[in-house]
């Protein structure tokens, strides 16, 4: 069953992005270089694109970084990488885009924890600067509470409100409440300034699953703004991993969220385009989009023969994420395309049969041969050494005669 988006008007134009309303998910990401250092910083920026995120925020935390946002804009617009460029500010937010008016203009949206603008009264005033130069340049704006440096007087105020009840809430209640009315009054401070609802985006990132989904299912039915999810701090491989897509598959399948980051700890010497790829399986396993093509490959068991359908299981998803972006500028459609690579006759021809093109690998005690399905239709029987390469062939021809060639003007 397919998931319906949430009818919303209250779409907001990041350069030719359009987030929130019945618009779909936006993927972004986020880079870790200095962003001082201009060549690895568009370098990784090109990658993240690569990989398919839609928006890339980058860190702008001083003199050197501010001044470096325009010449990493110009070199990416060089190698013809037009992707819309985020700026993560905090604590002197309000003096780099005043000092550097190049980066305020190179940049295509800011992100401003209120958390983190400023103590007593040069909050205010502050966070009215950067609002002020968000107007002057037409940029929008996400305004992004983050539980871990949450607006301290706000809390301080809940929690000495709350203590004078007859019967208190619990700390993490006033919390999540703290994180919530951050971001609205925000948000209604931004708008009194003088910046349009529609510049507007609001985030409010926890670091626990159940306190996330608790947050973001109170702030959806208080605010119309569009909503970035993430669970902050979601920590290194299976742990982000699977506490990213716990979090936003349950706030998604309500049809709460119009853009997510899944912010994983790197492994050391890791790919940082790997939180792109999960964010989009997210995505994708909720049909919400389509990006690359999916590979059904069964786990293994007793039956299965040694570890090559394993093997061919990876080199067949290692070949259509190489394959899609060419596919996918060529042929309208490609990233629908289903795979099925199995390991025995048990449920082997079934899956074949039941995606676009598959293939059925002999497991102990059958015959040495795998038969390839389209369509739920066998075509051929591969056998010998060059199974891999043959049914990648196979995969290449049934893309290619199978969906619609795209013109120039597509």
């Amino acid at each position: 069953m397919d998931i319906q988006f949430k009818a919303k008007d209250n779409t907001v134009m990041v350069d030719q992005i359009a987030i929130g309303g019945s618009h779909p998910v936006v993927v972004q990401s986020m880079t870790n270089t200095d962003t001082a250092d201009i060549q690895s910083t568009v370098s990784q920026i090109d990658a993240l694109a690569k990989a398919g995120s839609e928006l890339v925020r980058i860190t702008v935390n001083n003199a050197e970084s501010a001044a470096a946002v325009g010449q990493i804009k110009d070199q990416l617009l060089a190698i013809k990488q037009n992707v819309p460029i985020i700026g993560d500010f905090h604590f002197n937010g309000h003096k780099l885009l005043s000092e550097y008016p190049d980066c305020a203009q190179a940049l295509s949206k800011y992100r401003i924890n209120p958390g983190n603008v400023g103590r007593g009264k040069k909050r205010d005033t502050q966070f009215a600067t950067m609002i002020e130069l968000a107007c002057k340049y037409d940029k929008p704006v996400r305004i992004g509470v983050n539980w871990g440096s949450l607006d301290q007087a706000l809390l301080a105020k809940l929690m000495d409100e709350n203590s004078k009840l007859s019967s208190p809430k619990e700390s993490i209640e006033i919390m999540q409440q703290a994180v919530i009315e951050s971001a609205l009054q925000s948000a209604q401070q931004a708008v009194d300034i003088g910046l349009a609802k529609n510049k507007i985006i609001l985030s409010c990132k926890m670091s626990h699953v159940q306190d996330l989904v608790q947050v973001y299912s109170k702030l959806s039915t208080l605010s119309e703004y569009p909503l970035h999810l993430g669970l902050t701090e979601a920590g290194m491989g299976i742990k982000g991993i699977v506490g990213s897509t716990a979090a936003l598959s349950i706030l998604l399948q309500q049809g709460i969220g119009d853009t997510i980051r899944v912010s994983l700890t790197p492994e050391p010497g890791s790919d940082r385009s790997r939180e792109v790829y999960v964010a989009q399986e997210i995505l994708q396993s909720l049909n919400l989009r389509a990006f690359t093509p999916a590979v059904t490959a069964c786990p293994g068991c007793g039956r299965t023969t040694s570890t090559f359908f394993q093997e061919l299981a990876k080199q067949i998803h290692d070949y259509v994420r190489l394959k899609i972006p060419l596919w996918r500028t060529q042929y309208e459609g490609a990233e629908q395309l289903k795979i099925a690579v199995m390991g025995c006759v048990v449920n082997g021809p079934g899956e074949s049969k039941l995606a676009n093109i598959g293939i059925s690998l002999p497991g102990n005690g059958e015959k040495p041969v795998a038969p390839v399905y389209e369509d739920g239709v066998k075509t051929v029987t591969l056998k010998g050494d060059s199974i891999a390469t043959d049914f990648q062939a196979l995969i290449e021809k049934y893309v290619t005669s199978h969906y619609t060639t795209k013109t120039k003007s597509d």
